[in-house]
Parts: C-alpha cells; structure tokens; sequence
C-alpha cells in the first residue's frame, strides 16, 4: 500500500510538470548567445550575464564584480562552448563546462589550472533563471522548493541602524585599528592586536549593543586579518555582545588553526566568501572548522553547486548564510537560493538604503521590507532589469544588450 501510495503520488507530480516539460521539449531550446555587460557604481562594478535560447527565452545573473580583472572575459571564453547545448542540461553544462579544454587538463570546474569559477557560476544563475522561464516555475521551486517566503538580509551601516528604511534589524561592523605613532604596541604588519586595541574593541561593540539594543543582531568581521591567539582574545572582547557571528578571523584556506578557534570561542565562527567548489569547502565541514557557513554564489559554484554544499553542511549542522556585496539583481538571486535551503540565516546585502541601486530591477511591489526580502512566485528568478537605469549606469565601453 505504501509503495503503491508513493508510485501515484510521484506519477501525479511528475504528470503536473509534464505539460511544461513537453512545451520546453517541443521548443527545443538551444542557447544561442552569451552576453555580458558591466555597470559602473560608485566604488563597484558589476557584471552582468544574459544567456539567450530560442522563442526569446533567456536568462540573466550576475558575475564578481569589483574586483572583476578578467572576469567579462572569462565568461566570453567559454561562449563557444555553450552555444548549440540544451539550457535545461545545467547539471552538465556546469561539471563538464568548456571541454575543449580537457586535453589541457580537464574542464574549468574541476579545480583545475583552467579554473573559472566566478565566469562559471554567473553562466550556472543565469542557465537556471532561463529554466525556470522556460518551465515556468520560479527557480527556487526548482531547487526542491522554498522553506521559507521571505529571507532575512544585513547591512553595514552602523550609523544608520535605526532610520534605514528598508528596516534591517541585523549588521556587519568591523572595527579601526590604533595608528602605530600613538600606540606603541602596533606593528602594521603583523597579525596581532595590542591590549590598547582589544579594550577598545570591547568597548566600541559594548557601546554600540547599548545604542541598538537587542531588538538588533550585530556580526563582527575580521578580513582575515589575524592569527590564532589574536582570533580567541577577538571572540573573548565581543562575548558579551552576543554576536550573531564572528566572520574571518583567520587566513582564508583551512587549517587547523579554525578548529582550534571553534574549540575555544563562545561565540559562532563564520567564513566562506571566498571558496569554492565542494572540495573547497569540506575540510571546513568535515572537521568542524567553522560554525557557520558564508558562500558567495558568484564564487562557490553557482546555485546547484552550493546547495550541494549546504545539504553536505547540514548533516553536520552548520547553518548557512551568504556573502554578498553584489547589485540588486544578485541579491534579488542569492534570496531565491536562500529560500531552498533549509538551514538558513541572513543574507548580506549593500543595498537597500535607496539610490539607483535600489532600481536596477522592476519591482511591483517595495524591495526590502521590514530588513526582509520576499521571495517571488514568478518564473525564473522573477525580474526584469530596468533598462533606463542599466543605460545610465554602464561602465566605459559597454553597451546595452537590449
């Protein structure tokens, strides 16, 4: 009875997809163009993907932008390779991506000397905005479904904590170092805080909690900046703030030295933002080098590739959060990932505090309520970009894709 109760439920759901799936069939789709454009913010770029099927369908995501040397590149390089596949195969497309590159040594997912990622995962966003137009579900459905209908997001702007419109009640601070002329314990160059630092560090988070109170969630970030010791006595000055996280006290790569860290601090430990790939990411997972997770779409691998680092992150019970100092439209993107995951935070965000920024996409609805965004029902990644804000935006010798 129950595989025969299981057999009829799985024939209805897949006989519900069927109609879309035998549309996109009758389509045939094939990508036929890769497209990229870059807009100039004020201290940023950001760049922009569009992949193009038949029918009009097409897709649009967002690759690393400042620093983005090479990036728009990268991603033109691998057109050649794309142009003629099906833009549902995106499994396919992503592991086995630019083949012609094997006999150089394999392709340019696999860790390889011919690794692309960031050109990679804005082409993997883009391929699955384009599958859901084209089955006409929004792409987190297509992930396995939402969690949940909104994701939480944080700023960055301590002193404008309680007058954002958007409502944030979670922030990233980091903290200013002593000026080598007037303490006389600091070394510009090593990775060692002075006893004048750590007080003062303990008492700017102790004053900021007070003006905020605990209606707010504060991050601590760090930028890798430190060494072990300095890391442990960091997470002892901020313990009584109740951090949300501390984010990359330590040297990017896994080592040792994170376990350590998670062993001794009472508060969580957070990194991530700058790896990718799966094999980037186990060490932290396996060995419990972190409590909570941080990618960067734009760098771990896309949407696919990261929630398989966050179902591998679960079974070890570390939450995921998410890096973002993309535009709108990456926000917008890293919301609708958000909402497939089941174990999940808050994610970063630069904007939300008015200004074309908050214009870049056409919206029926406002952007960022009550610190939170809403996850859309519509196909795809459901937006379109605003053309007249994008023309006035573009960097140097861009020009509009149309």
């Amino acid at each position: 009875m129950i595989s025969r109760h299981l057999s009829r439920r799985a024939f209805l759901g897949a006989a519900a997809l069927f109609p879309q799936l035998a549309a996109a069939q009758a389509k045939q789709l094939k990508i036929r163009d890769l497209r990229t454009l870059t807009i100039q913010g004020a201290s940023r770029t950001y760049v922009l993907v569009k992949v193009e099927a038949g029918d009009g369908i097409y897709g649009v995501a967002e690759a690393y932008g400042t620093p983005a040397i090479g990036v728009k590149e990268q991603i033109l390089a691998l057109k050649p390779g794309l142009v003629g596949k099906d833009p549902l195969e995106i499994d396919a497309i992503y592991t086995l991506l630019d083949e012609r590159a094997r006999d150089l040594s394999g392709t340019r997912t696999d860790g390889s000397a011919h690794n692309l990622m960031r050109a990679a995962s804005a082409i993997e966003m883009a391929l699955w905005d384009l599958a859901g137009k084209a089955l006409g579900a929004p792409t987190a459905t297509l992930l396995g479904g939402r969690f949940r209908r909104k994701v939480r997001v944080y700023d960055h702007w301590a002193q404008r904590v309680k007058s954002a419109p958007a409502g944030f009640t979670a922030h990233k601070f980091g903290f200013p170092r002593t000026n080598p002329n007037t303490d006389g314990g600091r070394d510009a160059a090593n990775r060692v805080l002075t006893t004048k630092e750590l007080i003062q560090i303990r008492q700017g988070f102790e004053n900021c909690r007070e003006a905020i109170g605990w209606d707010h969630d504060i991050i601590v970030h760090c930028h890798w900046e430190y060494d072990l010791r300095t890391a442990i006595q960091i997470a002892e000055a901020v313990e009584p703030i109740k951090p949300l996280w501390l984010e990359d006290p330590l040297t990017v790569d896994y080592s040792d030295a994170w376990v350590r860290l998670c062993q001794s601090a009472r508060v969580p430990i957070c990194t991530g933002e700058n790896l990718a790939r799966r094999q980037g990411f186990k060490d932290f997972i396996t060995r419990q080098g972190c409590d909570i997770l941080s990618p960067d779409l734009r760098n771990s691998g896309g949407f696919l590739e990261t929630k398989r680092i966050a179902d591998m992150a679960e079974v070890y019970g570390l939450p995921m959060t998410n890096h973002n100092t993309g535009s709108q439209l990456h926000t917008w993107a890293t919301c609708q990932w958000a909402a497939a995951i089941r174990d999940y935070m808050a994610c970063e965000t630069v904007t939300g505090v008015g200004g074309w920024m908050d214009e870049l996409l056409l919206l029926d609805h406002p952007y960022i309520q009550g610190g939170f965004v809403r996850v859309t029902d519509k196909p795809g990644l459901g937006v379109e970009l605003n053309p007249d804000v994008v023309k006035a935006r573009l960097a140097p010798g861009e020009t509009f894709w149309g």
